[in-house]
Formats: structure tokens, C-alpha cells, sequence
């Protein structure tokens, strides 16, 4: 058995991921043999977060045994960073004290988005377990709409007036400070609580003593609303390398602020459910993927599904009347997965760097739609010459067939524009229809793509033939 100092100098030396994988495996070992002072010893030298991963990576039945060897203010910190599923197993099996000092001490935010989390009966519980200020805190919380600044936000700030002095206000800081979620941004209200202005701990410390707050703080102040979507919420702590951001209501009162820890989790929230949309919509907001029953996961992926059967449906029937000439030349049949795969990747490109573009704002330097779909089809221009240039080539290395290949070559141009300007396109105009472009695009470009680059394809082939 190795000592807690043995185990330290262990874990120095492994990567993050290591040290997590080395952790769970040493911690379920010791459990499984019935041996808690040991696992307990493994858990002191590492950091909560990855005692966290490390407790969720056990089996299901550890989860509750592993969390109580845990002291009672590292387990708080732990629980936060523990994902929902694994939180809200724990509120069932530990006993009803413990849950309610670990949720008594949870920041309002973190608290707020548990409760999201949790069915409705056991928040209602939870709640009248805490004590009157915790639970008017969540309570506000909870009274904005989800995926707003004012739902995200934690109300545990430090907030000073204009006539107190640099050295009264350092005195205040001191007293308030482990009630507050950042001291880093101290902020001025009014009388009335109204936002006036903004000071840095940076600015406080390098201040005279006998300065007040009204000569050495910021007045131009940065906020943003309570009904302020998250996400413009994430852009501006991200464009401005904000610490935190000030919340205020109506009246431009402040009620809370957004950190950047909160902002870090909406983009790993965004961009999850950006990527399960692009895919089809394959997972619903707060569903754990992994943790799924097999059947969910076939629901939620069945319907673009079908979507793309009747999609290769339409192009199998326009492939059919073309019986004709595929009876002469019966090497184009060859070709057609080539043309139309390739202009369904093209089009995904572009559909890609579009959407992006519109979820970062970045498209506005380059104008409206039209110089966004004009760019585009241009690049689709010249991936379709160096495409065609080499599909020609390889078509009549195959085949020995100029004419075929030439036909292959030039379709494959025209496909690459097209795919080009619908995959820039069919996202502004789902847009304008108040349709999320993420989720749409990708369908109705492999329908376009395949349906009318069939078409192209043998029309072409038609005329450079003589058939």
C-alpha cells in the first residue's frame, strides 16, 4: 500500500489524463476490497476537478461511498464540478443533513443550474431545506428565463459607494471577501443601487489610502441585462478578456455578475449542442449522449434519417430515368458517387464557415450575404477547376474514355459552385425564416447536392455525348 506521500510524488509525474485514469483505477481497486483509509489517503494530494472525473469514471454504486470519503468542504467543492447526473444520484442516496449543508453552500449559480436539473418534487424539497437568504437567492435566480444573463448569474458581489476611501473600502473587502464569488472587480452603486461605476482590485491596492472610490473608479461601466442572452453574454467576456461582466435589471440596478468560469461552461454548452445539431439533431439539450438507453438514441437520430432515405429516394428515381443512356454509356453509372459525395462535402464546408461565422459574428467584416455567397461560389470555382483537373484525368486513366471523362470533369465544376452557394446561402435563409441553420443546412444540402448534381451530371453528359 502506498503512503499519501508516495502517492503525491506518483501523480507529479503523469499527465492530466493519466493522473485521472490512475486515480479512478487505484480508488475503485481500494473500494472494491473494502479498503476506505486507503482510498481516502489516494484522494489528498488531487486537485477537486479531478477527484470529481475520478468518482464519476467508477461504477454507479461507488459514486456515494467514494463522495463521503471526502472532508465536508471538499466534498462542496467537488459536488460542483460533478456532472448533473452524478449530482443528482448523489442527492438520493446520501442522507438529507448532508445534502443540505452541501447545497446550503453551493453558489446561487451553481445551485440554480442543479435545480434545472433536478425533477421539480425534489427542488421544492431542497428548497425549503435552505436557509431564508440561500433560498431568496435561488429563488431569483430561478425567476429568469433559462439561458439568460440573470439566470447565470451569482448575486454574491462586492459593491461600495462613492465616499468611502481607498483604505475603508480595503477594510470592507477584507470582512466580505469569502462571502463573494470574485473580488477581483469591485463595483459602485448609488443610493437607489443603480450601476455608476467600476474599479479594479489592481487600481485599489496601487491607490492613496485617503482617495475615495468617486476620484480613482471607471464610470464608463460595461453591463448587460438580466434578459441579455448567455451567449451575447459569453461574446463579451470573450471579446473584452473580461474577468466578469455586471448584471443589472430594468431600473440599471445591479442585481449579480457573470464570471468567465460560468462563460467557459455556456461555450462547452453551445458548442456541444451546435455539434449534436449539425449532426442532425442526434441529442436533446442536457442529455448525457454516453448515458442514453439505446433506444432515445435511435429516436433522436431517426428523423433526418428519414429525411435522407426519401432524399436518396428522389435521386434513385431521377437516376432511373435516365435508363436511356445508361444503357449507351453504361460507365457514367461509375461516377456518380464520386460527383455527388464530393459536392456534399463541399457544400458541408461551406455551410460550416458560414454558420461559424454567423455564431461569432466574424461575417460582418465581410458584409452581407450576397459578398458572403458570391465568396463562396468562387471558392467553390476554383475547388472545382483543381477537382475537375484531376477527376478528368483519373476518369480517363480508368476508362479510356475522353468524352466520359471530360463529362465527369465539367460536372464536377459545376457541382462544387453549386454546393459552394447553397451551403453559404441555405444557412441566411433559414435564418431569415427564424430557423436554426445548423440543424437545417446540412439535409437540404445533400438534397440539393444530389438531386440537381444527378441532373447536371447527365445533361452534361448528354451533350458532350451526343446522345
Amino acid at each position: 500500500m502506498q503512503t499519501p506521500n508516495s502517492n503525491s510524488s506518483t501523480l507529479q509525474d503523469v499527465s492530466r489524463r493519466e493522473l485521472r485514469d490512475l486515480v479512478r483505477a487505484q480508488l475503485q481497486s481500494l473500494l472494491e476490497v473494502g479498503d476506505l483509509r486507503g482510498a481516502k489517503a489516494i484522494l489528498v494530494p488531487v486537485q477537486p476537478v479531478d477527484i470529481a472525473e475520478a468518482i464519476e469514471g467508477l461504477p454507479e454504486a461507488m459514486h456515494a461511498i467514494a463522495f463521503r470519503l471526502l472532508s465536508k468542504d471538499e466534498a462542496i467543492e467537488v459536488y460542483e464540478y460533478l456532472d448533473y447526473s452524478v449530482q443528482e444520484r448523489l442527492i438520493e442516496e446520501l442522507r438529507s443533513q448532508e445534502v443540505r449543508e452541501i447545497v446550503e453552500q453551493m453558489s446561487p449559480d451553481d445551485r440554480a443550474k442543479l435545480f434545472d436539473e433536478l425533477p421539480a418534487k425534489i427542488v421544492k424539497r431542497l428548497l425549503e431545506q435552505l436557509s431564508p437568504a440561500e433560498r431568496e437567492s435561488t429563488a431569483q435566480l430561478l425567476g429568469y428565463e433559462a439561458g439568460t444573463a440573470g439566470r447565470i448569474m451569482t448575486p454574491e458581489l462586492i459593491s461600495l459607494k462613492e465616499n468611502l476611501t481607498v483604505a475603508e473600502t480595503l477594510e470592507r473587502i477584507r470582512s466580505l471577501a469569502n462571502a463573494s464569488e470574485m473580488i477581483y472587480y469591485l463595483y459602485v452603486t448609488d443610493a437607489a443601487r443603480r450601476l455608476t461605476g467600476i474599479l479594479s482590485l489592481r487600481e485599489l491596492v496601487t491607490s492613496q489610502p485617503q482617495q475615495t472610490i468617486g476620484d480613482i473608479m471607471t464610470r464608463d461601466v460595461l453591463s448587460v441585462n438580466t434578459d441579455t442572452d448567455q451567449e451575447e453574454v459569453a461574446r463579451l467576456i470573450q471579446r473584452y478578456d473580461f474577468l466578469a461582466v455586471p448584471v443589472v435589471d430594468r431600473e440599471q440596478r445591479l442585481v449579480g455578475i457573470v464570471t468567465v468560469d460560468d462563460v467557459i461552461d455556456i461555450l462547452q454548452e453551445e458548442n456541444t449542442r451546435d455539434i449534436y445539431t449539425v449532426g442532425g439533431g442526434v441529442q436533446s439539450d442536457g442529455d448525457s449522449y454516453f448515458q442514453s438507453d439505446l433506444l432515445t438514441v435511435a429516436r433522436k437520430r431517426v428523423v433526418w434519417l428519414f429525411v435522407l432515405l426519401i432524399t436518396n429516394t428522389i435521386t434513385g428515381t431521377i437516376i432511373k430515368s435516365q435508363e436511356d443512356i445508361l444503357g449507351k454509356v453504361v460507365v457514367l453509372a461509375a461516377f456518380i458517387p464520386l460527383l455527388t459525395g464530393t459536392g456534399g462535402n463541399v457544400g458541408a464546408q461551406s455551410s460550416t464557415v458560414v454558420i461559424r461565422g454567423m455564431n461569432t459574428e466574424e461575417i460582418r467584416a465581410l458584409g452581407g450575404p450576397l459578398q458572403v455567397v458570391v465568396r463562396e461560389g468562387l471558392a467553390g470555382a476554383l475547388l472545382g477547376i483543381m477537382l475537375g483537373a484531376i477527376a478528368t484525368i483519373w476518369a480517363f486513366f480508368l476508362q479510356k474514355n475522353l468524352p466520359v471523362a471530360i463529362a465527369v470533369g465539367s460536372s464536377l465544376v459545376a457541382i462544387s459552385v453549386l454546393a459552394s452557394v447553397s451551403g453559404s446561402a441555405l444557412p441566411f435563409l433559414f435564418r431569415l425564416f427564424r430557423l436554426d441553420p445548423a440543424l437545417m443546412s446540412a439535409p437540404f444540402i445533400t438534397t440539393a447536392v444530389d438531386v440537381l448534381g444527378v441532373l447536371i451530371y447527365f445533361n452534361l453528359a448528354r451533350m458532350i455525348l451526343n446522345v
